[in-house]
């Protein structure tokens, strides 16, 4: 691997074994202290009709290790017909993105970000368990299912995933034990992927993304705590608009029918780290707006260096300009607001929270700083008013 496909992939190879992600390798947090993490997967072309990955965490301050693996297996390649399955046993930061996912080996900045802001102490014990089918009958066109099964207790005494059983508040719990089900459809218009194996990664080039989950809890299944139904909807439209560049709207939203505690809901997704994450809030912190169902809208516009160019000693540099929005319109009903014995107040973005900010890119072909401002909730406690983000990736 050239010093590029390592920055850009994020793994270092040796022969038929990949070490990485690198950008994962070392990080900090409340509960863990300083946390070394390293990974492993099987890589002998990117055609593999098969993978295997892994990986080992330790945290010097709980002195403890966590891990996780995974399997992938591409059992018919016409129809791309894939298995997989994976545990995963971490401390995390729930509610780092409001679409569901069980992804076994997920990484965020959230909760073992080397640079971040402000408190990072609510983070929860993590067991999860999946199971997981996909086929691409029609190009572009995906079904999958798969089947779930974690627990979630919260990894420090600061922080609590406490709920009532029951309505009149008889009981209290303070480990969420759940098993899911989730059927998903995923259609990219005019994605064009590289490679053919059993993960394949996609150009730069504009396509749609449309993806449609549903997800049902299981009481009692395997010892599970809630019956639950959640639908969910994520939508990605690149709009290319001639000569001042391309626009990018996303639009996510979602509502869960039942009641369900702190550890199931949709936490709208801050963004505590020095670094840009896609669908995440600059400004906002980690649980300061909790939902059960929620609608957002991002836009981010990339001006292609329209404006840069036009200044004679900045066109050399081929700088770009980005401007962009978001918001996020949630409510909370009061069946959840009874259960919760978390002592988290629930405060759900009623007024449609907003923010907004400005950009450069392409800076030395590879990075990108964004400043971003509040848009309301501007007196709420501890209310991040300016934040600063960087980027890398690479453009040639």
């Amino acid at each position: 691997y050239s010093l590029v496909e390592i920055l850009d992939s994020g793994y270092i190879n040796n022969g038929n074994i990949d070490f990485g992600p690198i950008y994962s390798f070392i990080g900090q947090n409340a509960v863990e202290g300083l946390r070394l993490r390293t990974g492993v997967r099987t890589y002998f072309g990117p055609n593999d009709p098969w993978r295997l990955q892994s990986y080992i965490a330790y945290g010097f301050k709980d002195e403890k290790f966590k891990y996780g693996i995974t399997g992938k297996w591409m059992i018919e390649p016409k129809k791309r017909l894939i298995i997989s399955a994976g545990n995963r046993r971490d401390i995390e930061q729930i509610g780092a993105s409001l679409t569901t996912t069980n992804d076994i080996l997920g990484r965020s900045y959230a909760s073992s970000g080397l640079f971040t802001f402000g408190s990072n102490d609510k983070l929860t014990n993590v067991n999860l368990t999946n199971v997981q089918v996909e086929i691409e009958p029609v190009k572009n066109l995906t079904f999958s299912t798969g089947v779930s099964y974690r627990t979630l207790i919260s990894a420090s005494p600061e922080f609590s995933l406490d709920y009532y059983t029951d309505l009149f508040k008889t009981t209290i719990q303070s480990q969420v034990k759940q098993s899911e089900v989730n059927v998903q459809i995923e259609y990219t218009p005019k994605r064009v992927p590289i490679a053919f194996g059993v993960e394949r990664y996609n150009t730069d080039s504009p396509f749609t993304t449309l993806l449609l989950t549903y997800s049902q809890g299981f009481k009692n299944l395997f010892s599970s705590d809630f019956d639950y139904k959640k639908l969910q909807l994520y939508y990605k439209q690149p709009i290319i608009i001639g000569p001042l560049g391309r626009t990018d709207i996303t639009i996510e939203m979602g509502k869960t029918f039942g009641y369900i505690p702190l550890g199931l809901m949709s936490i709208v997704p801050g963004n505590q780290s020095l670094f840009r994450i896609s669908n995440t809030f600059n400004n906002l912190q980690f649980y300061e707006f909790v939902a059960d169902q929620y609608v957002t809208f991002c836009w981010d516009h990339d001006f292609q260096g329209r404006f840069f160019s036009r200044i004679p000693f900045m066109r050399k540099l081929n700088w770009r300009e980005n401007i962009g929005f978001k918001s996020v319109y949630g409510t909370v009903s009061n069946d959840n607001r009874i259960i919760n014995a978390s002592g988290l107040v629930y405060n759900a973005p009623e007024n449609v929270y907003w923010e907004y900010s400005v950009g450069v890119g392409n800076i030395f072909k590879f990075f990108r700083v964004d400043f971003s401002w509040r848009g309301n909730y501007l007196k709420m406690p501890d209310a991040n008013k300016f934040a600063t983000k960087i980027s890398f990736g690479f453009y040639f």
